[in-house]
């Protein structure tokens, strides 16, 4: 899941192309973890869209994740469901999901332990620098993304602002993977995802 260390979250901010369009070019480009994140549309819209990229990640042998929605993620056979803050508690999604991928967004060293003591698979910890995707604070830093790593033992997909330029500190820092939506959504899809999929392998050889 994490061995190319990076997770692509769908993003229609800046793309106007339909998100299987979008992912194909990114699975395309060696991207293999795929996070579904879809605010705007209906849950029988987002349910369509999810059975699209389950077949589409699975013929490139990736790992699906929807955000928010447990019924829907076992309904489309995806590998997991991430969820926030606010959404259905961990307990209960793990109810749902069984040995499925849970993932948990946290934004504090206590959300962080808690997450990992409740018995989720990854958190994913930001935002790491300042974002525009979504309102999820004040950006957190390098300092805290490490300290966070140190006292968890799962996996910490950092996010938040990361771009070409800032992923080598992050990784460096104790990232399992870094997601990224803006960075790779915004321009040339197909050189930017590759670009992360490269720096990543050569980071990996060090």
């Amino acid at each position: 899941m994490y061995q190319n260390g990076i997770c692509f979250i769908t993003d229609r901010t800046y793309s106007a192309l339909p998100v299987c369009d979008m992912v194909k070019i990114v699975l395309g480009a060696g991207v293999t973890f795929i996070q579904y994140r879809e605010k705007g549309k209906t849950r029988r819209e987002i349910y369509h869209e999810a059975v699209g990229l389950r077949e589409l990640t699975r013929s490139f042998g990736a790992v699906l994740i929807i955000n928010d929605h447990a019924d829907i993620a076992l309904a489309v056979g995806a590998d997991g469901v991430h969820l926030g803050q606010d959404d259905l508690p961990l307990k209960e999604a793990r109810k749902i999901m069984g040995g499925r991928i849970v993932g948990i967004s946290t934004h504090s060293m206590e959300q962080a332990k808690e997450a990992a003591a409740g018995g989720a698979d990854y958190i994913g910890f930001g935002p790491i620098f300042q974002t525009t995707t979504k309102d999820a604070g004040a950006p957190k830093g390098i300092d805290i993304l490490r300290t966070i790593k140190q006292n968890v033992r799962i996996p910490v997909v950092a996010i938040g602002g990361i771009d070409t330029e800032t992923v080598s500190d992050v990784m460096s820092a104790g990232a399992d993977c870094v997601a990224v939506a803006t960075a790779i959504c915004r321009g040339d899809i197909t050189a930017n995802a590759g670009t992360f999929v490269q720096l990543l392998q050569n980071m990996r050889r060090r």
